[in-house]
C-alpha cells in the first residue's frame, strides 16, 4: 500500500560535519525528527534509511577528477593549495575525515527519496539531509561538497524520463542547481532568495533566464533585504503558480532552506514561522495539481538550529501528511531534552513571539520593490500567455 510520505534518515547523516563551530550543523535534522516524534506526528515505519550514492551516480552531475580529490581529501592526502582549487579546505567548506562518504550519503538520501516517489511506494518523500545547492560539477562551494539536487534531477531524467521543476526557497540563490541545467529545456529552476547585493553567492538576478534551448526555464526572484512574510509569500505563491502552469512538470523537487527567518544569523530577511507553514502546503498543492502528487523535498540552509529549523522543517512533514499546522506549546519533553544544550533560549511554541521585531520603516518601499521585481521576472511567460 502506498504511504503518504517517507522520511529519509539515519544518524550517519550527521557525519557531514565540518567542525563543532561551523554554522552548518546537521544536528538540526535530529532536532526536527525528535520534535516530530514527541509530537506524535511520525512513526518508525515512516522512516527509511538512505543509501550511499555510487560514483556512477555522482558522475551524473560531478566531474570524476573532483570526486577523486574529495576522496583523497577525506583521507588527508590533499594539500591546502590543491584543495582550494576545488573549493575544499576553505573557510566555508573545510576538509573533514571521510568527506566523500559523508557527502555521498547525503546524495544517496535524496536518490532514496526519489525512488520512493517515482516507484510509487510513497506519494511524497523528505530528505532533510539534502539541499546542498551550491555544489558545482567540479568544485565545492558554500558548505556544499556534492550537489544532491543536481545529481537527483539528472537521475530522474535518466531513470524515469521526467520533466522536473526545482523550487528553491533558501535565502541564498540556488546557483549550483541553476547552472547545472541552464541550457536544459526539460528542467525548470525557480529560486526565491535574498538579493545577492549583500549575500553569498551574489547571483540570481532576474536576467538569468537560461541559455540556448533552456532559455526561459530559469526563474529568479531576488527579494530585498528586510522582506517580511506578506511580501515573501506573495512572491512565492504567484511565482510557483505561474511557473508551474507554464512548465507543466512531471515531478517537483523543493529545496527548503530555513534561513529566511528573522533569527537566522547569516541572512537579512525578516520571515517568521508563517512562511514555513505555507511554503510546503503550496508546494504540495502544485504537485497534486500537475504531478499526481510526485514531490520530493530536501533540506538546505538554516543556521539557527535551535529556535528556527526544527519547527520550520517539521511543517514540511505535516504538509506531506495533510495534517493541520500545529499551534500552541511545543512538546514539553522536547523542550526539556534540548534546553540545556541550546545556546539560546528555546521558543516554547509553534508560533513565533509576537511582535518578533520592531516595525520596518521601509516596509512599503520594500514591498513595492519586490512587486516590481516579480512582475519583471514573470514578464516573459505572461506575455506568452497573452499572445496565445
Amino acid at each position: 500500500m502506498k504511504k503518504d510520505a517517507a522520511f529519509v534518515f539515519s544518524e550517519e547523516q550527521l557525519n557531514y560535519s565540518f567542525s563543532d563551530t561551523h554554522p552548518f550543523n546537521q544536528k538540526r535534522i535530529l532536532l526536527t525528527l525528535d520534535l516530530l516524534r514527541k509530537s506524535g506526528a511520525i512513526s518508525e515505519t515512516d522512516i527509511i534509511a538512505p543509501r550511499i550514492a555510487t560514483d556512477e551516480e555522482l558522475l551524473l552531475a560531478h566531474d570524476g577528477k573532483f570526486i577523486d580529490i574529495v576522496k583523497k581529501a577525506g583521507k588527508g592526502e590533499v594539500s591546502e593549495e590543491l584543495g582550494a582549487v576545488y573549493g575544499i579546505g576553505t573557510e566555508d567548506t573545510p576538509i573533514f575525515p571521510n568527506m566523500h562518504e559523508a557527502s555521498a550519503l547525503l546524495v544517496g538520501g535524496t536518490l532514496t527519496a526519489v525512488d520512493e516517489v517515482m516507484e510509487g511506494r510513497a506519494k511524497y518523500a523528505l530528505n532533510l539531509g539534502g539541499g546542498l545547492h551550491h555544489g558545482f560539477s567540479g568544485r565545492a562551494s558554500g558548505f556544499c561538497v556534492y550537489n544532491d539536487s543536481s545529481v537527483a534531477i539528472k537521475y530522474v531524467q535518466k531513470k524515469y524520463n521526467a520533466r522536473v521543476l526545482y523550487i528553491d526557497t533558501d535565502a541564498h540563490h540556488g546557483d549550483g542547481v541553476q547552472w547545472s541545467f541552464y541550457d536544459d529545456p526539460e528542467v525548470c529552476t525557480l529560486s526565491i532568495h535574498e538579493t545577492g547585493r549583500y549575500l553569498f553567492p551574489g547571483t540570481g538576478t532576474i536576467t538569468e533566464r537560461g541559455n540556448g534551448k533552456g532559455y526561459g526555464t530559469s526563474f529568479n526572484f531576488p527579494i530585498d533585504a528586510f522582506t517580511e512574510d506578506e511580501s515573501f509569500l506573495n512572491t512565492y505563491k504567484t511565482a510557483i503558480a505561474e511557473v508551474a502552469a507554464f512548465f507543466k512538470p512531471d515531478v517537483i523537487l523543493t529545496q527548503n532552506g530555513a534561513d529566511a527567518h528573522y533569527f537566522d544569523p547569516l541572512t537579512h530577511l525578516y520571515g517568521t514561522m508563517e512562511i514555513y507553514k505555507e511554503i510546503p502546503r503550496i508546494a504540495r498543492q502544485i504537485a497534486d495539481q500537475y504531478c499526481e502528487g510526485r514531490w520530493i523535498a530536501v533540506g538546505g540552509g538554516g543556521y539557527d538550529i535551535w529556535r528556527v529549523v526544527p519547527r520550520a522543517w517539521a511543517h514540511i512533514w505535516f504538509a506531506m501528511n495533510d495534517k493541520p499546522a500545529p499551534t500552541g506549546p511545543l512538546p514539553k519533553d522536547w523542550l526539556t531534552t534540548w534546553e540545556k544544550e541550546s545556546l539560546v533560549p528555546l521558543i516554547p511554541t509553534w508560533e513565533d513571539p509576537n511582535p518578533l521585531y520592531k516595525p520596518i520603516p521601509r516596509k512599503a518601499e520594500i514591498t513595492d520593490k519586490n512587486a516590481q521585481m516579480l512582475s519583471k521576472a514573470l514578464h516573459m511567460i505572461r506575455n506568452e500567455q497573452k499572445n496565445k
